[in-house]
């Protein structure tokens, strides 16, 4: 029964995202990425500290050991971070010399920073795909992890992976669309890509279920992904001067990211 409801939340947070940002993005792109991104930085957030960790401390595991996994992965995923907006600025510089470089490291921070390179079209989309499927293989991991350690956890983190996925996922689509003969073979390649997130739960399901007494430490290891995407790629790209209308709408986006972790964990935990 577990492996069953890990093989639907990936496939649904894997290519479920995919759809859903095709729906959105082909539709207000620009619009609705915004709110997108509030609702993610929200739920990823609710779902580390309110569900993952308190999950995880509960366990035998030693807390300084917890604290310790939680800090090496936010410093892990910097470290990746600074790697891929060095290797853009380096593909920059020899394109275009000195200045080419600068630009290309700004641009890189600016917009989608975590993984992708989605305003560098001219280097296929192949790069775009590559990284999706490995960032994928992690989130199927995750979810796996979730899952084995509670069924409402796993609900919640599939659909907070879901939610964080559709913001990247409609910039993929965009530099897909101009390496694509169609929008057709554009969604059809990303789509392929999120299916490797139910791979990912397979391997993770087996790996689980022979380092049982490791579950804790993987269930921080997802926390650290969710805390670093919310706080260092999502909420930067909220973090713009802009009016008091979108203010209030930005704070009631995240608060309902919040708000459907809390009701998703509330309607699994009284189904129980």
């Amino acid at each position: 029964m577990t492996l069953i409801a890990i093989l639907i939340g990936t496939v649904a947070a894997g290519v479920g995202s995919v759809w859903l940002a095709a729906l959105l993005g082909f539709a207000m792109m620009a619009r609705y990425t915004q709110h997108m991104l509030s609702m993610a930085a929200g739920a990823l957030m609710a779902t580390a500290f309110m569900h993952l960790l308190p999950e995880a401390f509960e366990s035998e595991a030693s807390a300084h050991e917890l604290f310790a996994l939680l800090l090496g992965g936010l410093v892990f995923f910097f470290l990746l971070d600074k790697a891929e907006l060095w290797h853009h600025g380096h593909e920059h510089h020899q394109e275009g010399g000195g200045a080419g470089h600068a630009h290309g490291a700004h641009e890189g921070h600016a917009h989608h920073r975590h993984h992708h390179r989605h305003d560098e079209p001219r280097s296929g989309g192949w790069a775009v795909l590559a990284g999706d499927s490995v960032h994928a293989f992690g989130d199927g991991i995750l979810i796996a992890s979730a899952f084995m350690a509670d069924m409402r956890l796993g609900v919640i983190a599939a659909l907070a992976v879901l939610a964080h996925e559709v913001p990247h996922h409609m910039g993929d689509l965009v530099v897909l669309r101009q390496t694509s003969a169609t929008t057709r073979a554009a969604l059809v390649k990303v789509s392929l890509a999120g299916t490797v997130t139910a791979l990912g739960g397979l391997v993770g399901y087996f790996l689980l279920a022979r380092l049982a007494d490791y579950l804790p430490y993987f269930l921080v290891a997802a926390s650290s992904s969710f805390v670093y995407v919310a706080l260092a790629d999502l909420i930067p790209q909220l973090q713009k001067r802009v009016g008091l209308r979108a203010t209030v709408a930005q704070i009631a986006w995240l608060l309902a990211g919040i708000g459907l972790v809390t009701l998703v964990s509330g309607l699994a935990h009284a189904s129980h």
